[in-house]
């Protein structure tokens, strides 16, 4: 296993981060905080850099390692977009492996910083498999989606700035939630939080049916996704936390919480509605598991991190008007 990363990792990481990732802000509304009985800040990493908190590790990873010929990675597309923007910026060309059925909207915008795709099939096709011939056959590196010290790093920097935005306005929070796929966004901001907030809860917030995380941290052993099922939070669908991952979660993630499609949809209408903010569904987990209660907000002072907002226009409208109905 690879060196477990630190928070002076993260550190560095926001250092090298300085001038390129997005310090994006922490919002709340008074109207919601009414309605809730509490305090809820959100973190919307939905306006960093390509629409998701991923460029944060891609970046850091391929500016601190050797790369020289240049990087691959596999991805449903918020990571992908982020390896191809970090790649373009720092001079790289970089391959994509991405499903067929990923969205338009992550596919254009991946292809848009100059990658190559190459897309499979997610359902008889194993995309690591994929991306490790292509590196093998071109000497480029294999950038991974989430188990690797310098992404947690990096997406620890979400963490170090909720951090700094608590501390610089005297705010003390009682949990921060995390959207959780391969566990790198929740490893990075736990190894941050629990560093400058240690009595701060840490939850991730997974989609029904892709519950793996949570039902690990309950085993306290990594558990699959044997039998999946559909799902709107296509960002989400990872089948089995990382190595790594894990390692930093069980020890510092106090539990894991799965929301319903129905409270997925209910959290992007309200991002839209309280913030005028755009959530794909994975990236709106978060805000679903406080404003349905499994987090709760009532006397308390929650931060809900939105994780992105690549959602394909028809798609989103749809979702809303399903959930305004």
């Amino acid at each position: 296993m690879p060196d477990m990363p630190s928070y002076a990792d993260i550190e560095s990481a926001a250092r090298r981060l300085a001038g390129k990732a997005v310090i994006t802000p922490l919002l709340e509304s008074p109207r919601l905080n009414d309605t809730l009985g509490g305090r809820l800040l959100v973190k919307p990493e939905c306006l960093q850099l390509t629409g998701s908190f991923k460029f944060r590790g891609a970046f850091n990873r391929i500016a601190g390692g050797t790369t020289e010929n240049g990087v691959v990675a596999y991805s449903s597309g918020n990571h992908a977009q982020g390896v191809a923007a970090a790649a373009s910026m720092l001079g790289y060309p970089a391959v994509i492996v991405m499903p067929e059925d990923a969205p338009a909207i992550k596919i254009a915008g991946t292809r848009a910083w100059g990658a190559d795709i190459v897309t499979y099939s997610r359902h008889d096709e194993a995309r690591e498999e994929i991306a490790g011939s292509v590196a093998r056959k071109s000497g480029m590196t294999l950038v991974p989606p989430y188990d690797d010290p310098m992404i947690i790093a990096g997406q620890g920097t979400v963490g170090l700035e909720i951090a700094d935005a608590c501390a610089g306005r005297d705010i003390a929070p009682d949990a921060v939630i995390t959207c959780c796929g391969g566990g790198g966004l929740t490893a990075g901001v736990a190894l941050a939080i629990s560093h400058r907030f240690p009595g701060c809860a840490i939850h991730t917030a997974e989609p029904e049916g892709w519950d793996d995380t949570a039902r690990s941290l309950l085993s306290g052993e990594r558990q699959s996704v044997t039998e999946t099922s559909a799902s709107i939070c296509d960002a989400l669908l990872a089948r089995r936390p990382g190595k790594l991952t894990f390692e930093v979660n069980r020890n510092l993630v106090h539990s894991g919480t799965v929301v319903t499609e129905s409270a997925v949809i209910r959290a992007m209408v309200t991002a839209l509605t309280f913030f005028k903010l755009v959530a794909e569904p994975g990236g709106a987990a978060a805000l679903a598991s406080a404003i349905s209660g499994m987090v709760p907000v009532k006397g308390r002072t929650i931060v809900a991190i939105i994780s992105g907002g690549n959602v394909d226009a028809d798609v989103y409208a749809d979702l809303v008007a399903r959930g305004q109905s």
